[in-house]
């Protein structure tokens, strides 16, 4: 009896110490003696100049990183704050931006004074391309960033250096190829996870982006064109770019034969760039926009519906035009196929599979 008492109360000794050495907060994160949450992840934080738009993206072995790592605010940048992570140093540093400080200097005004700095990574990016990064001398092996034109990356505990740059590379050769800006972050991301990434295998892991665009009013005027948060999955970054495809109706997000969709008018439009689809077209258009006082959807209902009316008219012809799976456009994939070796025994007539879509990106935007 007493041997099963000493046997217990031991286990619960030992019960108890493992569970002080593994604390966690309550969403899952694991936190230091002092409560501080410990974030050990790789992000990119970039502008695109030619939309005015800001992002930062984020990946961990820990789960729910949105709550914390990446901030963007439109017209101003963003902010990844990570490792030892100070949360409040996202808005903080958002806030130094947008009154004009330097990313370099808005970093040493976050850091004075913390007495935790050599534990702390930031990554920060104006909306002039001016970055800064930081990486304390206590970080987690491998630890460290890289800079270039309009963006900063900066990882920590990673497999090695060579996460960092198959980030910054990727995100550097999409530079000027037309792609969305959003879509760049994620794959950009996605080129670094596919070289190990964090180096903690079989922990929890998550993923999370946001894009800040001053001509998008979001979702109550915060400007946030895209905000996907994947809290925790085994491949975070697969399953964030299957959201961005789905939710954007992006060329990707289903397979098809004979359909109709803003993803149809994409493909026609990669397919008109290479010479496959009506190459006596010009000028592929864009599609119409519709940009009214939103104001009226309140004040004035009426007013606002009759200034849809037109829009909807002009959306419907296009779509008549360009979204259709017509025969001139399952003509155009097969000949793409065919010329790239993609025509295999027993495939259907025009066929958009994920091997004919990954060849096509391939070929417009000029990747290798």
């Amino acid at each position: 009896m007493k041997r099963t008492i000493f046997c217990l109360t031991l286990l619960t000794v030992l019960s108890a110490t493992a569970a002080l050495a593994q604390t966690t907060s309550t969403d899952g994160v694991r936190v230091d003696s002092a409560g501080n949450p410990i974030y050990a992840t790789f992000s990119l934080v970039a502008i695109e100049p030619s939309t005015g738009e800001s992002g930062a993206i984020v990946t961990t072995r820990v789960p729910f990183v949105g709550r914390a790592v990446p901030w963007v605010r439109a017209g101003v940048g963003a902010v990844a704050t990570q490792s030892w992570t100070i949360v409040e140093y996202g808005r903080q540093g958002l806030d130094l931006l947008e009154q004009g400080v330097a990313p370099e200097d808005a970093i040493e005004r976050l850091l004075e004074g913390d007495g935790g700095r050599e534990r702390r990574q930031l990554g920060l990016i104006d909306m002039k391309g001016r970055t800064a990064s930081f990486t304390g001398q206590e970080n987690g092996e491998w630890a460290g960033s890289r800079s270039g034109t309009n963006y900063t990356v900066q990882g920590n505990i990673l497999v090695g250096p060579e996460v960092i740059n198959a980030v910054a590379d990727h995100f550097e050769s999409t530079a000027g190829k037309k792609m969305p800006f959003a879509e760049r972050l994620i794959l950009a991301l996605e080129a670094g996870q596919k070289l190990g990434g964090d180096r903690r295998w079989g922990n929890l892991q998550s993923a999370a982006v946001r894009v800040a665009d001053p001509n998008d009013p979001g979702r109550g005027g915060d400007h946030l064109s895209l905000s996907i948060d994947v809290g925790e999955h085994e491949d975070p970054i697969g399953e964030m770019k299957r959201i961005y495809y789905l939710t954007a109706r992006r060329l990707g997000h289903r397979e098809f034969s004979a359909v109709r969709g803003a993803d149809v008018i994409e493909l026609k439009r990669m397919l008109h760039a290479l010479g496959f689809w009506n190459p006596e077209l010009k000028v592929f258009p864009d599609p119409p926009k519709f940009n009214p006082d939103r104001s009226l959807l309140r004040s004035d209902p009426k007013a606002f519906e009759k200034l849809i009316e037109p829009f909807q008219k002009e959306e419907s012809e296009y779509f008549d035009r360009y979204a259709a799976y017509d025969e001139e456009a399952v003509n155009a994939v097969d000949a793409f196929r065919k010329k790239h070796g993609l025509d295999y025994p027993g495939t259907p007539r025009g066929l958009v599979d994920e091997r004919f879509i990954t060849k096509l990106r391939a070929e417009y935007y000029g990747l290798k």
